[in-house]
């Protein structure tokens, strides 16, 4: 069944990016677009972004998952290390982040390594987790065949009953992936498809080289 979609047409007139005005550091641009997209654009999302690796079927795969932390560093995000993204990242680190804030009319996307978080770091936050999410990590041997939503209910609920009244301990295959940017490209749409495209690069002294694309 065929469905014809070159009818579908938006005008993207919320902004503009001006070179002239942007941060040298790209996190700090980031930093304002995502304080402004959560507080103006609460049916956005704000830290759902996709991420994509090479699998190892030297496929591409993307996949929208939570960004959980951000700072001069890289981004932060937590995951099933057996899973297919945590095999494919073990395999390629080289991965992408992107999000598109459609409220705002915006998009970044992220170049970048990951790396595994500090094992305290991830225990920290697998601490502050609410019980139900703790326990269905353990439940979900995530991304393997699975033979019914039964049986995962089942296993969560003997779960339950194993850690009554107990602590959670974090599993060793759960934890974080700190994500170390080396370009970042900024987005704003704009009437007549001419949007503003700002990319970061990272160069060897460390500082970032900014340059206008074209749309």
């Amino acid at each position: 069944m065929e469905q014809d979609l070159s009818s579908y047409r938006k005008s993207y007139e919320k902004g503009e990016l001006l070179k002239s005005e942007a941060p040298e550091n790209p996190i700090e641009l980031f930093r304002d677009w995502f304080m402004e997209v959560d507080r103006h654009f609460p049916e956005d999302e704000s830290n759902a972004m996709t991420i994509s690796t090479i699998g190892l079927d030297g496929f591409p795969k993307s996949r929208v998952v939570l960004l959980k932390k951000f700072n001069e560093e890289g981004f932060v995000f937590y995951t099933n290390y057996k899973s297919e993204k945590g095999r494919a990242i073990e395999a390629n680190p080289n991965i992408c982040l992107s999000f598109f804030w459609h409220g705002a009319e915006r998009q970044v996307i992220i170049k970048g390594i990951a790396e595994k978080l500090a094992e305290n770091l991830s225990d920290g936050y697998f601490e502050s987790r609410p019980r139900g999410s703790q326990l269905g990590a353990i439940a979900s041997d995530q991304s393997t065949v699975v033979k019914d939503r039964e049986e995962l209910e089942s296993r969560l609920k003997a779960l339950e009953s194993q850690f009554k009244d107990k602590d959670i301990p974090r599993p060793s295959y759960w934890g974080g992936y700190l994500v170390k940017p080396i370009e970042i490209e900024f987005w704003q749409g704009r009437p007549n498809r001419l949007h503003d495209r700002l990319r970061y690069k990272l160069e060897s002294d460390f500082g970032w080289k900014l340059d206008r694309l074209s749309p």
